[in-house]
């Protein structure tokens, strides 16, 4: 079967792009597939572009290679200096067909700077000795900081000959270990995580070199079969590579479910039923698999047979409490909120401290007496992501925000709640028919991933032909695109329930240009023009209530963010440099102020503590997301600067009149910066002088902290001016002029 898929790889976060490259010809395919398979099985977590540079015509003879590694790219090459000019990459690993691998390579993933190199101890041929880098030798280039003379003089005639003072990065010898240096038949050293084979060829046959690399010479299908059965985490698009072909040769329970478990996590889930469904039937010995299937189903909205599989899942004690958490939260997106509560306690009686079941418990709780209803047709429709408990502040202050567009009475008398990830069914389109208005919005809705669903591959669960038959105006209110560098997705159903929901609108407003690019390019010509700019209204608080969220005073304090959620795609492999390079910041700016952390949710104390345990430095934390909304823009509006990693740890603050500065790892941040026309408010977590740039960008904020303030509070304007403009026509819409 297959898709479409999106591939939103892009440099608007400044996310490395790495490759690991060999220059080589068909006549050395058997060693460079021997290389290949090591690079695999010894680093199974790691899946970068894999590039072979040849010298043509023909592609074909590596379609070998291809079989064993879903990001094989070939290129036409005169030779291995093309190394150093190979577009698209800022980080390349340079090996050789006549390496093996046989350890981690984590650390020459992480280097950032020069080009970096083993330097060999060469005889000179007059009986001393030099250090020199061989022609064929591993390098780590940072394309960046090679330029053409520099690149020349690496490749010149007899190959780099550079000391550590010169250009060169030193690399430890166990990244490029010259075989001759093993006396015959010595072991080879257990710390070697590169093995490269020089001399003649033909090593006796127990040599333990030449074992080295016959481990890694294997079938298509041993190959496979190791990847499969290596313990630990696995990169999820190798396995998705080498486990369906493996379980079509050797079809085993196991092997089904991991198959299924690979594609759920990159959601394929349609993929990943057909794959499961037929092995699993009403089996009760595999519970595992009975889960998997019952949350894949319920990612396509097929949520009666989801809740059967489910149900079989629950009757294993070991998987009962994972089991009923999720078959309280089908039943809350069917609208039933007694079941829900009933899964959910079954749940807890099954294991009493499953935080799954008891969020589902407390969000389920029946309430007292039921309030009077007040008159539908007085009310609008607020379709959101309402966040509850300790979920991320952003989406508690948000909706809310949205609500103060429209008037200060933002309670039940004047708002009907329609959660954005519950079905809407036929019951639920009467109640939206029935107010004068739908507003959508607003947040990073165009997500795949966050709850998905098969009715519209976007979070508002909604099937085409009921969202065609809401009657009531429709609005959709700074909504953003929310997908991150590097994610994969399919869109065609989204694209598809995106063109209904834009012809259904009578607004469509997303919350930044770069949202309104990426889905003006999934619409036919003639829906365009009826997207336009809507930004967050978190980011105009100040003009949303007057003089409500101006502080009459501020307090000494830096505030910082960080997120974690879906971290490999956040930070790559610079996660450790992005640590330093705050440790180092955030030392010397505790001179100027009081720096303190900022939580939107508990997975966000990661950063205080791996903080602590790498660097030693301990900072308070504000817990955000235990706070009322009142409290979060208190806190957020008496701070002097905020430094922030998530979207609205920068547009709350933002929105009122403080001074921020974006740690950007998502496209959205950037997006934002732009639109205010203040990129330089913004640094990539993978900038190479993150901590000096942070460090000197925050210290003149505080220098002059009126012309920061008078900054943000003129960025505010535009934004206001646009909303206002838009609220204007909204209330026609809406019959409220």
């Amino acid at each position: 079967m297959t898709h479409s898929l999106a591939d939103d790889r892009s440099t608007v976060t400044g996310r490395r792009r790495i490759a690991f490259a060999v220059h080589t010809d068909s006549d050395r395919l058997p060693a460079l597939a021997t290389l290949l398979r090591s690079l695999v099985l010894t680093n199974p977590g790691v899946c970068e572009d894999f590039v072979v540079l040849h010298p043509g015509p023909a592609d074909s003879p590596f379609d070998a290679l291809r079989r064993l590694h879903p990001r094989v790219v070939t290129r036409r090459a005169e030779g291995r200096a093309d190394l150093f000019r190979l577009e698209g990459y800022d980080t390349v690993i340079a090996l050789s067909p006549d390496m093996v691998v046989l350890g981690d390579l984590g650390e020459l993933l992480r280097m950032r700077r020069g080009v970096g190199a083993v330097p060999q101890m060469l005889h000179d041929g007059e009986g001393g000795e030099r250090r020199a880098v061989l022609p064929g030798g591993l390098l780590v280039i940072q394309r960046a900081d090679v330029d053409d003379a520099l690149a020349a003089r690496l490749t010149g005639d007899g190959g780099p000959d550079l000391t550590p003072a010169d250009v060169l990065v030193p690399v430890e010898v166990r990244y490029d270990f010259l075989t001759h240096r093993l006396p015959g038949g010595s072991p080879v050293p257990a710390n070697i995580a590169v093995l490269h084979f020089t001399g003649p060829s033909g090593a006796p046959v127990h040599d333990p070199a030449a074992e080295a690399r016959r481990r890694f010479e294997m079938s298509d299908e041993e190959f496979r079969a190791a990847y499969c059965a290596l313990p630990g985490d696995k990169h999820p698009d190798l396995l998705a590579h080498c486990a369906p072909p493996l379980l079509r040769a050797r079809p085993s329970l196991g092997l089904a479910r991991t198959v299924a478990d690979v594609y759920r996590r990159q959601g394929r889930y349609d993929e990943a039923v057909e794959v499961l469904a037929p092995v699993v039937g009403n089996r009760l010995d595999a519970p595992r698999c009975q889960e998997t299937l019952g949350v894949c189903l319920m990612a396509l909205s097929r949520y009666a047979e989801a809740e059967a599989h489910l149900l079989l899942a629950a009757a294993s004690p070991d998987v009962a409490p994972r089991a009923f958490a999720q078959l309280a939260r089908l039943a809350w997106l069917c609208g039933r909120e007694e079941d829900a509560h009933a899964y959910a306690r079954e749940g807890l009686d099954a294991d009493p401290t499953d935080a799954g079941c008891h969020s589902w418990y407390a969000r389920t709780r029946p309430g007292g007496p039921e309030p009077e209803q007040p008159d539908a047709a007085d009310q609008l429709a607020h379709v959101a992501l309402f966040a509850e408990g300790q979920e991320n502040a952003g989406d508690k202050v948000l909706p809310e925000a949205v609500r103060m567009c429209f008037g200060t009475d933002t309670g039940p008398r004047r708002w009907y709640r329609q959660p954005v990830h519950r079905l809407v069914d036929e019951a639920a389109l009467e109640q939206l028919n029935a107010r004068r208005g739908v507003i959508v919005g607003g947040g990073g809705l165009f997500l795949p991933d966050t709850s998905p669903n098969g009715n519209s591959h976007w979070q508002w669960n909604v099937p085409d032909e009921l969202l065609e038959r809401i009657t009531t105006p429709l609005a959709v209110f700074a909504v953003g695109y929310n997908v991150f560098d590097g994610q994969l997705y399919r869109r065609s159903r989204f694209a598809g329930s995106l063109r209904v929901l834009v012809e259904r609108s009578a607004f469509f407003g997303l919350r930044n240009h770069g949202s309104i690019e990426r889905v003006r390019e999934l619409l036919p010509e003639e829906l365009r023009d009826r997207v336009r700019y809507q930004p967050c209204p978190t980011t105009v608080a100040r003009y949303l209530a007057p003089g409500r969220f101006d502080p009459a005073e501020r307090s000494e304090t830096v505030l910082v963010n960080c997120a974690y959620d879906r971290a490999g795609l956040r930070f790559g492999h610079d996660y450790g440099h992005f640590l330093g390079q705050m440790a180092a910041a955030l030392r010397e700016l505790r001179d100027r102020a009081d720096v303190r952390y900022a939580a939107h949710m508990p997975a966000d104390e990661k950063f205080v503590h791996d903080l602590r345990r790498e660097h030693g430095l301990t900072l308070p934390v504000e817990q955000l997301h235990d706070m009322s909304n009142d409290g979060i823009r208190e806190l957020y509006g008496r701070s002097r600067l905020v430094i922030g990693m998530r979207g609205h740890a920068g547009m709350i603050p933002f929105g009122c009149g403080t001074p921020i500065l974006s740690l950007v790892s998502h496209p959205k941040l950037a997006y934002f910066l732009s639109d205010i026309g203040r990129e330089e408010w913004g640094l990539s977590v993978h900038d190479r002088e993150l901590g000096s740039r942070l460090r000197e960008r925050a210290t003149a904020i505080l220098d002059d902290h009126a012309t920061a303030v008078a900054e943000v509070h003129d960025a505010q304007k535009f934004l206001w001016e646009t909303t206002r403009s838009n609220l204007d026509e909204l209330r026609k819409i809406f019959g409220q002029a």
